[in-house]
């Protein structure tokens, strides 16, 4: 995996460095915010772990503009556990926040845990387009059947109409039942 770490402490950026190659990761290492989204442009990383306090742009500034980007897992460092840094981290879609000095197990169990729930998420929102997506062609294909069917088709007739005309025009469902949808009364003629 490909990971991506910004810290204005050098001493903290190689010990990150250090330990995500020992786990077997490729580093990407900025000094700042700013630095860190040129690199990501350049090269997108697969995680990124960013700081909270940076000079230029700060972790939680980087972190929104990565996510606007190309969205990808994102961890928040800092040396603070102040109420006020973890409310600003949490209003952000980032799936995890550590505290200074980290340790290689804590590390890893954080990358592991970010990179697997930022996946869940993406597969979840994904599945749920899908079925929006799919309700919204069903409602079109039973808009479209009501038309026919007031035209006097039975319902079976109407949804085979449809798929006719899908077919036919080599089109889906969804647009096949909006061309009915606005085509004039007499559909039956212009769809069978």
């Amino acid at each position: 995996m490909l990971i991506l770490i910004a810290d204005d402490e050098s001493i903290i950026r190689m010990g990150l460095k250090s330990m995500l190659e020992s786990q077997g990761h490729q580093v990407l290492s900025a000094t700042n915010g700013r630095e860190a989204l040129r690199m990501a442009e350049h090269r997108p990383p697969d995680l990124a772990i960013l700081d909270i306090h940076m000079p230029y742009t700060d972790g939680l500034q980087a972190a929104r503009a990565l996510m606007a980007s190309r969205p990808l897992p994102i961890l928040i460092l800092t040396a603070f556990s102040e109420q006020d840094l973890i409310d600003k981290a949490t209003d952000l879609p980032i799936q995890g926040y550590l505290i200074k000095p980290v340790e290689p197990e804590a590390l890893a169990a954080a990358v592991s845990v970010a990179a697997k729930r930022f996946a869940d998420s993406r597969a979840q929102a994904t599945q749920m387009a899908k079925l929006e997506a799919d309700l919204a062609t069903r409602k079109l294909v039973d808009r479209a059947k009501g038309k026919l069917m007031r035209d006097g088709l039975s319902e079976d007739e109407a949804y085979r109409m449809i798929q006719a005309l899908a077919r036919r025009e080599r089109q889906t469902l969804a647009a096949a039942a909006a061309a009915i949808l606005t085509s004039s009364p007499d559909t039956k003629g212009e769809a069978g």
